[in-house]
């Protein structure tokens, strides 16, 4: 990602706003993480580790992995000012390589919207995960109101389902759990998970 306008909101970024939004977002993921306590889980475009950082508990390990150095800095300061033990940061972007590493689960929230390349990703994601493993993206439906050069106005569940299956994922359940206002680009906006296992 060149010119990353996260490296200059990294100081600014856990605003109110998305603190609350987050927060909707994980009280979605955590029942999709029951019985992980043996697993590795990857928060890919994790930014400060809004999410990741409150699933520690659920699983046996967490990867922090964000293409903006800055936003990893401000993720490590809290995870040693908690003194969480098992949560680590990468500093990667997948669309331009994809490093060694694997995990049980991975999760992608609020993040496909940025990259160009949906195919490009959903592949790079469907080869880190272990066999059995599965793929959570939380991300906004299509959303006509949103127009803008540098994102996706959304997705449709059914264009997402063909693009998962394409990358090779056995089987995928998409549902929308929430709508609210003005959270998508200042538009009203729902949002959707999807399940996918390999």
């Amino acid at each position: 990602m060149k010119d990353n306008v996260f490296e200059q909101m990294a100081k600014k970024y856990d605003s109110a706003e998305r603190i609350e939004l987050a927060k909707v977002i994980r009280k979605a993921v955590r029942p999709e993480l029951e019985n992980s306590t043996s697993k590795s889980l990857i928060d890919y475009g994790s930014g400060t580790g809004l999410i990741s950082l409150e699933l520690t508990d659920l699983v046996k390990s967490v990867l922090l992995v964000d293409a903006s150095e800055k936003m990893l800095e401000v993720a490590k300061g809290k995870i040693s000012h908690r003194g969480i033990t098992n949560a680590n940061v990468m500093c990667s972007d997948f669309t331009e390589e994809t490093p060694d590493i694997n995990a049980d689960i991975i999760v992608v929230s609020l993040v496909l919207l940025h990259i160009p390349d949906t195919k490009k990703i959903l592949q790079a994601l469907y080869n880190v995960l272990n066999e059995g493993g599965k793929l959570l993206i939380i991300d906004f439906d299509q959303n006509d109101r949103v127009s803008h050069p540098k994102i996706h106005s959304g997705f449709s569940h059914e264009a997402l389902k063909d693009l998962l299956t394409g990358a090779g994922f056995a089987s995928t359940t998409i549902e929308t759990f929430h709508h609210g206002r003005r959270i998508f680009a200042n538009q009203d906006a729902s949002m959707f998970i999807a399940r996918s296992i390999k």
